[in-house]
């Protein structure tokens, strides 16, 4: 059994001991599955409601759309779209804790200052050099993903050495300069869909567990993905089943954290993960 570990969310400890869920809220109109349905204020606290009503842990705040070959959108936009969902969420959901999806040091700053208290960097500060900059001045829990370019050209940097070993260096080299900031919380992402193919996101998925010798706990976002659409040649809209059977390859790989958009399956995923486990005790 992985030692049991915490995260510090203002104050509080997080036991990830027992998994936690991220719930994926996208205040974009080009996101890859459910891009475009928020289109109100009212969309939004209704999302929001039901996830929350449905045991989610974290919700995950993003204004700027990773998908493959989505389009660049200046930083006032994203900043202006992901500060005025915040403030919507928590002045109707204060008890919320919520995670603000960006590689831009200014919207993590200013997201932060409006109340977000974990950062989820798709780049792990590659793409913006002042990342690790807010994230040492605030000490918030810092997510990091693997990724290489950037959503408009990491469909065409899927060329490895040896995949695994690659993105075992990649974390430790950053865990170490975060380390060397005094960074406490740092959560680990391997990236699935980013500048890897679909052979290579079954590679890494069924070498997962190595990941857990980088130390830190793993946050894995497989839901509703192209490598289960396309595998099954089914829409993202039918790929629910396959997430589920995904997210708990997953857990039992090592995951900590599973970041989706349905809420309530993956809660039953990680009970019945958690009834499995206690039985070997």
């Amino acid at each position: 059994m992985k030692e049991s570990k915490f995260i510090n969310i203002k104050g509080k400890l997080m036991a990830l001991s027992s998994p936690k869920v991220m719930g994926i809220v996208n205040l974009t109109a080009d996101s890859f599955y459910d891009g475009g349905k928020i289109k109100s204020d009212q969309d939004l606290l209704t999302k929001v409601e039901g996830m929350m009503r449905d045991g989610v842990d974290i919700l995950d705040i993003g204004a700027y759309s990773s998908r493959p070959g989505a389009t660049d959108i200046p930083m006032r936009e994203e900043w202006d779209a992901a500060v005025s969902g915040i403030d919507l969420i928590l002045d109707r959901f204060p008890e919320a804790i919520i995670s603000i999806d960006t590689f831009r040091a200014t919207v993590a700053k200013g997201a932060l200052e409006h109340g977000a208290c974990i950062v989820n960097d798709i780049s792990g500060g590659s793409l913006d050099q002042g990342m690790f900059d807010v994230i040492e001045s605030t000490n918030v829990p810092y997510i990091m993903m693997h990724m290489r370019g950037n959503p408009q050209t990491m469909a065409n940097l899927t060329d490895y050495d040896h995949l695994v070993s690659d993105i075992i260096d990649y974390f430790n080299e950053k865990v170490a300069a975060l380390r060397k900031r005094g960074v406490k919380d740092i959560i680990i992402d391997p990236g699935f869909g980013f500048a890897k193919t679909k052979e290579q996101n079954f590679e890494l998925l069924d070498k997962l567990e190595l990941l857990n010798m980088v130390g830190v706990p793993m946050l894995c976002g497989v839901s509703r993905k192209s490598m289960i659409s396309k595998e099954l040649d089914v829409s993202p809209d039918e790929a629910l089943n396959g997430t589920t059977a995904l997210n708990m390859a997953c857990l039992m790989k090592g995951a900590s954290m599973l970041r989706v958009h349905d809420v309530k399956e993956a809660k039953e995923t990680i009970q019945l993960f958690e009834a499995m486990t206690k039985s070997k005790k």
